[in-house]
């Protein structure tokens, strides 16, 4: 550590006074610096270009662990705390996580049974959907983004955005999941006990499809936990580091995050 940092400050002040100060000899640091790197030091730069790849291809949001499985998926074996201890020392950081925001106050009117159970498994696609909706502030207002998530594979089948919280926004969510993924045999759809899931149009059109309703506790979010967990990644790794200007462009960063990135 001290020939690394004498080697890190040798062009601010003479060697000499550095291993003075450090209590090292100048040919002890001639003798490291020309050594040839060993195969440790090697495989750490190698890590480190991935890591370095993997956190800046997540537009610098990933920690550790997501950084950890991208270094394993390119082949190069390592332990989670190795990544920790190379991102720490590179001064890679993932962003923190941002405050909740507004609650809604809607009236209830028709409340179901929790189907779902906190059974996040799935056998198969068109199983079990979950959904929600969540805000994105821009300079207009507020712009509502609504998203039915499939549990077997985790991918976003249907969104909706606007400027109303009505029960519109989680009709066309629903929707396009529908038309994307066409008519399920038996399809569980859980949402939590918002006054949009629980509204009669909303109700008519889960009946008319023949998907079968299923509700979180009130005031449980633990119960749709995974689709909490998409929104708390969609507003970590992209929404709420920014300022739009317009609901038109939060909707085309929202739209390349969940289409794209």
């Amino acid at each position: 550590m001290k020939f690394a940092f004498v080697a890190k400050h040798r062009h601010v002040w003479p060697v000499s006074w550095i291993c003075a100060a450090l209590q090292v000899s100048r040919s002890g640091f001639h003798a490291w610096l020309n050594r040839p790197a060993g195969a440790r030091s090697i495989y750490g730069e190698k890590l480190s270009e991935v890591m370095r790849l993997s956190f800046q291809a997540s537009d610098r949001t990933y920690g550790a662990r997501r950084v950890w499985r991208d270094v394993l998926e390119e082949g190069l074996p390592c332990g989670l705390h190795r990544i920790e201890r190379l991102m720490k020392r590179n001064g890679l950081r993932a962003r923190p996580r941002r405050r909740g925001l507004p609650k809604d106050q809607g009236a209830r009117s028709v409340i179901a049974e929790n189907l779902l159970d906190r059974d996040f498994r799935a056998d198969g696609p068109n199983q079990k959907w979950l959904t929600d909706f969540t805000y994105v502030w821009t300079a207009e207002g507020w712009l509502y983004v609504a998203a039915v998530l499939d549990l077997f594979s985790r991918r976003i089948v249907g969104w909706s955005m606007k400027a109303e919280r009505d029960a519109s926004l989680v009709m066309d969510t629903l929707m396009m999941a529908v038309w994307r993924r066409g008519k399920a045999d038996a399809l569980l759809h859980h949402s939590d006990q918002g006054s949009q899931y629980t509204s009669d149009q909303f109700q008519r059109l889960l009946t008319d499809h023949g998907i079968t309703c299923s509700r979180s506790r009130a005031g449980n979010v633990w119960d749709n936990s995974a689709m909490e967990s998409f929104f708390s990644s969609l507003k970590t790794e992209r929404t709420a580091r920014k300022v739009y200007r317009t609901r038109d462009a939060a909707r085309s960063d929202v739209l390349d995050y969940i289409e794209r990135f």
